[in-house]
Order: structure tokens, then C-alpha cells, then sequence
């Protein structure tokens, strides 16, 4: 895979264009005691521009652990197409309705039965530093045949591309 660095809006589109149709990501956040504890967060399908944006009740471990240590992991995974991100930012709650009512989908009910009304409802805003992305060919057949020209040639960077970068 090719390896690189940059800060690049061309780069932060290729993210986007990596994590739009992923439904889960991996939230992962940090006890007072340093414990790393992950769990599934269903994706909003809106256009990444640096920030990601998860439905939540606020009064849950994963808002009182990114309140204690703002910095947290989300990282998104695709097997079938060979596409992967793993980002690194800041968590926020952001308690606005208008926001909320604007990412609201009526399957979300399934996870807030209350939906809208509910008064723990809230958001975890992650305004994303830095990320790394894996994106290789999106069918077997054709990571196969990358793996191939990688293997033959002992490169991996002809395995698909792979990138780090600094969004902040």
C-alpha cells in the first residue's frame, strides 16, 4: 500500500467517500483508570467534513468517559470492499435540537423510543484530528490480483492506498 502524510482536502474527501455507507463504527473512549472500552455506533450518512456525529442518552459510560478525556477513536470498517479508517479527535455532547432534528432518521427510534422528545437525548460531536485510511480494491478479484503484483514485486503499496492525515 502506498504510504503517506498529508494535510489534504482532496484526502479528507477520499475519507468521506471511505466511510459514507459504512452503518457501524467502533467509538472507543477512555476510563479515569486509562481502560479502553469500544462499542458499536451507527454511522449518520452525512458528508464527512471533519466531524463525526453520533445519537446518544447522555447519561451513559461513553459521554461521562469522553467528558473525563475528550480524546477519542473511531475507526470504521468495510472487509468486503477493503476499506477501513480509523480517526483520532476531541468528543463533545452538544445538546441542540435543531441539529438533532436535522440527522434524525425514524430507525433511531429503534435504539430512542422516545425519539426527539426524549430528555436524555444528545449528540457526541468528535471533531477529528488526524485519521489513517486502508482502501484497497473493492472486489476479491481484484485485492487478489493486487496481492499478486505486491507479492511479485515485494511492495506492498501495490496492495491499495493508505494514508495518514492531519485534519487540525
Amino acid at each position: 500500500m502506498s504510504n503517506q502524510t498529508t494535510e489534504n482536502s482532496d484526502e479528507v474527501k477520499k475519507i468521506a467517500e471511505i466511510i459514507k455507507g459504512i452503518k457501524f463504527a467502533m467509538l472507543t473512549t477512555a476510563s479515569e483508570d486509562g481502560t479502553l472500552h469500544s462499542r458499536p455506533m451507527a454511522t449518520q450518512q452525512v458528508e464527512f467534513d471533519g466531524d463525526l456525529w453520533f445519537f446518544t442518552r447522555e447519561d451513559t459510560g461513553k459521554v461521562s468517559e469522553a467528558q473525563q478525556r475528550h480524546e477519542v477513536n473511531v475507526s470504521f470498517s468495510d472487509p468486503d470492499k477493503g476499506k477501513y479508517v480509523s480517526t483520532s479527535g476531541a468528543a463533545e455532547v452538544v445538546k441542540d435540537r435543531e441539529k438533532m432534528k436535522e440527522l434524525w432518521k425514524p430507525i433511531f427510534k429503534t435504539f430512542f423510543p422516545q425519539g426527539l422528545e426524549d430528555p436524555e437525548l444528545a449528540l457526541l460531536k468528535v471533531n477529528v484530528s488526524q485519521a489513517e485510511y486502508w482502501d484497497s480494491a473493492s472486489t476479491s478479484i481484484g485485492r487478489a490480483i493486487d496481492f499478486a503484483k505486491a507479492y511479485i514485486k515485494k511492495d506492498a503499496s501495490k496492495l491499495g492506498d493508505h494514508a495518514k492525515v492531519a485534519l487540525k
